[in-house]
């Protein structure tokens, strides 16, 4: 097996982020220019490419299209916590600085084909813990109030004009949507469910006062439901598996059509709801063999399309697809550097908890004869309350290249798999749900996959968490322990979570724990506070301008691991957030893992 260099995987891609103007006659991509992502565009007439901005000391983040062929994208300026929203004119190439806000984040929540000068967004800049609604005029980049947040509001959606008509209201348990009738009316709560049950609005059906939602509300299983807003009452049910969740659902604002629902057991799968939408994908499947099709993005008469591809052994590549004439073409390859045939195939697995329940998960095992005493590299997700998906990882091709097996484990509490298993992750941190993920290192070591002195455990957030756990509690498993952003302390992780996170607090004190009443199994748990049970080597990387993590803490649990002789190699990036966007400084971390690994798992491929 050859080794595939660390750059490689890791590299920014050469393009990415496509996009397709309205009018259909432009690409945009994001492009590296300086070490940094910028926009540039290619006319579809000629092939031409255009660079659009040449930003060398932040990258371009987020951005879309409005319907007047105007770009509009944002900025991180990390150094100073500030938000920039810029609005480019295609035509004239003329850049307007739209906002400058510090400490603010800003979610646009509709475009207007009737004003396509006005966008629509959120913003927390009066208060914030809290997202107003404003209008703003991209031509003279006026920003006018346009609803004032009570303060309960979570989440705003607008029909297809763009006019606020249904918002979310939370006090962290209970959920209540609320709609209105005109701009002039008030909001009156329609729905009301508690933080176990969900109802997460789609789009206005563009017929009478009735909208598509997704709900799990007197069901397991998320399904698309038809709602009438008049009075909360689900209508019927459109689409429902008993299989998954229902996770995304395919609508066209255009045609006022529901085109395909998508929902994620051990892979991935699509259910076309429209004929010619379906006639599309056909013809697209019949071209793409063997990979899973998303749909990106598409112009304004819905003739053209961007297409995004992958498998679990390819980064995949983006196409244009013009549907009158079925032609597809390539616009690139998502990371050419990879050759499928030299990665590993990313393999749905399942066991029994030591409660008897049904635990799913992926198995990566390296190529090669050999599929017995391989050591694991176990990568615990991120959420809790999220979870592993079927797909590329860059992250676990690099470790299989490397000769290890890599188990990711969809632990209870895990999402997709509906409320029953959401639910019985509540009050498990650091109880089942850590349960769940040694009982799946045990299942692979009686398999005879796993080398019980050869496991590691890799990962980031919660995932960093419980690979310390891991370590803190079961040293008898690890060897040694990869912690990305890692959640060390559940008492300040609450009381530092910034105001717009202040909301969910309150259900995340009931799905985790609060820190008043729950406070003896809170300090039990928190890695913190059990410096002196860990004597595994850890490797610890952190973004210095992470808004979730606690420096100076952080930098005392390092000291405190060093006092008691753990070894602790410790990489503190200044100007990164949570997930290192510089590419050297990715680079870094990769080596550094690969360097780490060798010398604790003692592995030669």
């Amino acid at each position: 097996m050859r080794q595939i260099p660390v750059r490689d995987f890791f590299k920014t891609p050469e393009k990415s982020f496509f996009k397709i103007s309205p009018d259909g006659k432009y690409v945009s991509y994001l492009k590296p220019f300086k070490d940094k992502q910028n926009l540039f565009i290619q006319s579809l007439a000629d092939g031409k490419e255009e660079m659009v901005t040449s930003f060398d000391d932040y990258p371009v983040r987020d951005y879309f299209w409005t319907y007047n062929n105007q770009l509009v994208f944002s900025q991180d300026i990390i150094a100073l916590d500030q938000f920039k929203l810029y609005a480019l004119d295609i035509n004239t190439h003329q850049l307007h600085n739209l906002i400058t806000q510090d400490k603010v984040r800003v979610r646009l929540l509709s475009r207007s084909r009737k004003q396509p000068d006005i966008i629509t967004i959120s913003l927390n800049k009066r208060n914030p813990a809290n997202f107003d609604v404003y209008r703003l005029n991209l031509k003279t980049g006026e920003m006018k109030l346009y609803i004032a947040n009570p303060g309960n509001i979570v989440d705003w959606f607008s029909d297809d004009d763009g006019n606020i008509r249904l918002a979310k209201a939370s006090d962290g348990v209970d959920n209540t949507i609320l709609y209105r009738t005109t701009d002039d009316a008030p909001f009156k709560p329609i729905i009301k469910t508690n933080f176990k049950n969900s109802v997460d609005p789609i789009a206005f059906t563009g017929k009478g006062n009735t909208f598509y939602a997704l709900s799990n509300v007197n069901r397991d299983k998320s399904a698309l439901v038809e709602i009438d807003a008049a009075t909360g009452t689900e209508k019927k049910v459109i689409y429902a598996t008993d299989k998954a969740d229902v996770l995304e659902v395919g609508y066209s604002r255009r045609n006022h059509v529901l085109e395909y629902v998508s929902w994620e057991d051990a892979k991935p799968h699509k259910q076309y709801l429209d004929t010619s939408a379906g006639k599309i994908y056909a013809d697209l499947k019949r071209q793409l063999q063997g990979s899973v099709i998303r749909f990106a993005d598409r112009d304004s008469a819905g003739k053209k399309f961007v297409i995004s591809t992958y498998t679990d052994r390819s980064p995949g590549s983006n196409y244009l697809y013009e549907s009158e004439t079925g032609r597809l073409t390539q616009l690139s390859d998502n990371n050419n550097g990879i050759n499928p045939n030299e990665l590993c195939a990313m393999q749905p697995v399942s066991f029994k908890a030591s409660d008897g329940l049904t635990i799913n998960g992926y198995l990566t095992l390296p190529q090669g004869g050999n599929k017995t005493n391989l050591p694991i590299v176990v990568m615990p997700h991120d959420g809790p309350w999220n979870r592993n998906r079927w797909g590329y990882s860059a992250e676990v091709q690099f470790l299989a290249n490397r000769g290890y097996a890599v188990f990711q484990v969809n632990y209870r509490g895990s999402t997709g798999y509906g409320k029953a298993f959401f639910s019985a992750g509540f009050k498990q941190v650091g109880g089942k749900i850590q349960t769940d993920i040694q009982d799946g290192v045990k299942w692979l070591i009686n398999q005879k996959i796993a080398d019980p002195k050869r496991i590691a455990m890799f990962g980031g957030g919660f995932g960093g968490f419980s690979a310390l756990y891991g370590v803190s509690f079961h040293p008898e498993l690890y060897n040694c322990a990869i912690v990305q952003y890692g959640l060390i302390n559940f008492f300040t992780f609450f009381k530092d979570a910034p105001p717009y996170a202040k909301p969910f607090l309150q259900m995340n004190y009931e799905m985790v724990g609060n820190p008043e009443t729950d406070a003896i199994q809170l300090r039990a748990i928190s890695p913190v506070f059990h410096a002196d049970k860990i004597k595994a080597p850890l490797l610890i990387f952190q973004g210095e301008k992470d808004p979730r993590a606690n420096i100076s803490e952080l930098n005392q649990f390092v000291r405190e691991l060093r006092k008691r002789n753990v070894p602790v190699t410790y990489i503190l990036k200044a100007n990164e957030r949570k997930f290192f966007r510089s590419e050297h400084n990715r680079m870094e971390m990769y080596a550094q893992i690969e360097k780490f690994l060798d010398n604790n798992l003692k592995v030669k491929p």
